[in-house]
């Protein structure tokens, strides 16, 4: 007996390729009949060139026009189909016609029990295949976090907190700020350090700062991250460790100083600055400072930080002033000063950087020191 294909197709396709990979997988083992070991038929179409990609094709349409073994149903999946990318493969003219036989065999009918699925990353969406088979198929689209031009730090740990919980944990504020500094938007790093996690914590458990920054690798910006955190936390222990280690993997002193150190250190005293000048509240998030300086006069958020696109680097800002309260505005002021005196000497010196950058930092953030 023969079914109509309609609602027995499916497409797992975006510009996420560790997403398309994981949701594609899932799909397959809910999709399979059971556990036989006949009932699902991966073709892997990998397309590195036209022969491949044309081959595969061909082993799918007769795959699809095989009836199920014993008649238990089975599942047709085209994996990974990158012939669907902008490439040579998938521009060729043969990859296209094999394609068209393709959809004309799915627009017709499957033996019963039959169900398609293919995977496909970066597709080019102005191929008319594409969009004929997603008007075909039920669609699933994995598609990057488009975070968009006004984009701040808090959109992407709010983004790593959402995936966190759709892998079924959930990350305390502090893990999600260091995972996000140190993944950032990567998804495909972002699923193995997630499933690294899972494994140390377990399903359902609240993963807090110290498992994330003992097993996710602290990247550059990660460490940049790091340190700019402790400072502003008046963690000495960590600052001083996290210091190590970027110096350890070869960052250059100067860089540290200021990509870390000053940007620190200046939003620290422009927070305790506005914090008590206009006697507003410290926030209990970062991201709570942004409606605080709206209300502020623009001549008051002229001289602030700013993004890009010119708009406020608020949610550092928020950083700092959640932590504002730790620090004098004199002990800042003095402490920008040094930033300054540092940069000097390290510019002078032909050695001793270690030993520079640490008396900086124990000057910054050591109690009972100022």
């Amino acid at each position: 007996m023969l079914t109509h294909s309609k609602g027995l197709i499916f497409f797992v396709t975006g510009s996420d390729n560790a997403e398309v990979r994981r949701k594609a997988q899932e799909l397959a083992i809910e999709l399979a009949p059971g556990e036989d070991a006949f009932g699902m038929e991966v073709i892997e179409a990998p397309g590195e060139t036209v022969e491949h990609s044309v081959n595969a094709i061909k082993e799918t349409i007769q795959s699809l026009q095989t009836f199920p073994f014993l008649g238990e149903g089975k599942l047709v999946w085209l994996k990974g189909a990158t012939f669907l990318k902008d490439s040579p493969a998938g521009r060729s003219e043969a990859t296209q016609e094999a394609l068209e036989k393709l959809l004309k065999v799915l627009k017709s009918e499957l033996p019963e029990g039959t169900r398609f699925l293919m995977s496909a990353p970066e597709p080019d969406k102005r191929r008319s295949f594409y969009k004929s088979f997603s008007a075909l198929a039920a669609m699933t689209i994995c598609d990057k976090p488009d975070f968009g031009f006004n984009a701040t730090e808090h959109d992407v740990i709010a983004w790593v907190t959402t995936r966190a919980r759709e892998r079924g944990v959930r990350l305390d504020p502090e893990a999600a700020e260091v995972l996000a500094a140190r993944v950032g938007a990567h998804s495909g790093q972002m699923e193995s350090e997630l499933a690294k996690l899972i494994t140390a914590a377990g399903e359902g458990a609240i993963i807090h700062e110290k498992m994330v920054r003992d097993l996710v690798p602290q990247t550059r910006t990660g460490g940049i991250f790091d340190l700019s955190n402790a400072i502003a936390k008046h963690d000495l222990p960590l600052s001083i460790s996290t210091l190590k280690q970027l110096l350890h993997q070869g960052e250059s002193a100067i860089g540290i100083l200021l990509a870390a150190i000053v940007p620190t250190v200046r939003n620290l005293l422009l927070a305790k600055s506005l914090l008590t000048t206009h006697r507003l509240k410290a926030p209990e998030k970062p991201q709570f400072f942004t409606s605080a300086l709206q209300k502020l006069p623009a001549s008051e958020t002229a001289h602030l930080p700013r993004k890009k696109d010119g708009s406020l680097n608020a949610y550092g800002l928020g950083i700092s002033a959640v932590n504002a309260s730790k620090f004098e505005e004199l002990q800042l002021a003095k402490g920008f000063l040094a930033c300054r005196d540092t940069n000097q000497q390290l510019l002078r010196t032909q050695g001793g950087e270690e030993m520079l950058l640490t008396q900086l930092v124990v000057r910054l953030v050591a109690p009972n020191l100022h």
